[in-house]
């Protein structure tokens, strides 16, 4: 139980931190497997939310399709071109500027983090932080399909 614990603090004090860099939230799908990730955190304001899945923006959303391709990062703004829904466009309008995408892992694991800010874009520096905060996640998270199920359950409550 202790070390079941640690982990759930150690997870929910990077996703403070990442709250901290991300005023308008953030999206963090860890260890997708078959296009469906095992642990969802997603703290957008409810109204982007929901506009993201009423236009079933996933299928067409060119952060997903670039984070599940690649590891490493990319801003959003880059994306644009390869947006012909207008994801981007959307994800701005709702306030979400300045975003960009952290993905590491296997590909038959994958973690994708979306990472906006209404201010200015993020540091270098902010970004190596966050993609570490990302990376620690990631690596906590690893075989959660065997933790506890009482500890899964507190985990997918976090966010």
């Amino acid at each position: 139980m202790g070390q079941d614990l640690t982990k759930e603090t150690e997870i929910a004090r990077h996703l403070g931190k990442l709250k901290l860099y991300c005023d308008r939230g953030f999206a963090l799908a860890i260890h997708i497997q078959y296009t469906r990730p095992t642990l969802l955190y997603q703290t957008y304001d409810q109204t982007w939310s929901d506009r993201y899945s009423e236009k079933g923006y996933m299928l067409s959303d060119p952060v997903v399709g670039w984070g599940l391709g690649n590891t490493g990062w990319v801003e959003w703004a880059a994306l644009s071109p390869h947006d012909p829904v207008g994801v981007i466009a959307d994800a701005v309008a709702h306030g979400l500027t300045n975003g960009w995408t952290y993905s590491t892992g296997l590909s038959s694991s994958r973690t994708i983090a979306g990472l906006p800010r209404s201010g200015a874009p993020f540091s270098a520096a902010d970004r190596a932080e966050m993609a570490q905060i990302v990376d620690s996640i990631h690596e906590l998270t690893e075989g959660f399909e065997t933790f506890p199920p009482d500890l899964q359950n507190r985990l997918r409550g976090l966010a």
